[in-house]
């Protein structure tokens, strides 16, 4: 199975505290997700029926694949949103957090927002490897999921790659939409390469002041 050439930054949301990504280390773990091969149209179809209940969402939600052709003539990054639907903070997320005005413009203008279902049994091909549904216990989990999270399993969990599908970050954990907004302006706006977290919590106004 192939892997990520990921920038790993370890977090602590609930305490406020946030490392600077400028002093993270890189963790080459080979694997580029330039390209992608759909396998099949019928597949990505079935699997976008598995998060209907987003389908109403203001979030303009996608396959992984779709997220792929899409970068192909115009680059973006991919936010991607990892769950299961048997999640029950997930489901919060969706309600409390991504269905937000805020958040929902910033996540369909900066990024391609990617919906992917942990447990989802099509295969997903790219650059010649093929990403499958493994068994284990009474369900299991999908290849490429455990490969975004860094065979760290756990749900909610959304991930964030560049315009070159490398990593940027990953988040674990229900988070609420003040704090994710300013996340996501952080990297959305591409302050993360210049700027550190501690710095930008200093300049980030936020536009939920008085009513957190």
């Amino acid at each position: 199975m192939g892997r990520f050439e990921e920038l790993l930054l370890n977090t602590d949301l609930f305490s406020g505290k946030f490392v600077n990504m400028q002093k993270v280390k890189i963790s080459v773990l080979a694997l580029s997700l330039i390209t992608m091969l759909v396998a099949n149209k019928a597949s990505a179809q079935v699997h976008q029926a598995s998060y209907s209940e987003a389908s109403e969402s203001p979030v303009t939600w996608m396959t992984f694949e779709e997220a792929v052709e899409r970068s192909k003539t115009e680059k973006r990054k991919i936010f991607i949103d990892v769950y299961t639907d048997w999640c029950g903070w997930c489901k919060v997320m969706d309600k409390n957090t991504f269905s937000e005005p805020m958040i929902a413009k910033i996540l369909n203008e900066e990024f391609y927002p990617v919906k992917f279902d942990a447990e989802q049994k099509e295969d997903i091909v790219f650059n010649g490897t093929t990403f499958k549904f493994v068994p284990s216990g009474n369900k299991g989990y999908h290849q490429l999921a455990a490969a975004l999270l860094n065979n760290q399993l756990a749900y909610p969990t959304v991930v964030f790659l560049d315009e070159e599908f490398r990593m940027i970050q990953p988040l674990q954990g229900y988070q609420k939409a003040p704090e994710f907004h300013k996340i996501i302006k952080f990297i959305g706006g591409d302050h993360y390469k210049d700027t550190k977290w501690d710095d930008w919590q200093n300049i980030y106004k936020s536009p939920y002041t008085g009513s957190e």
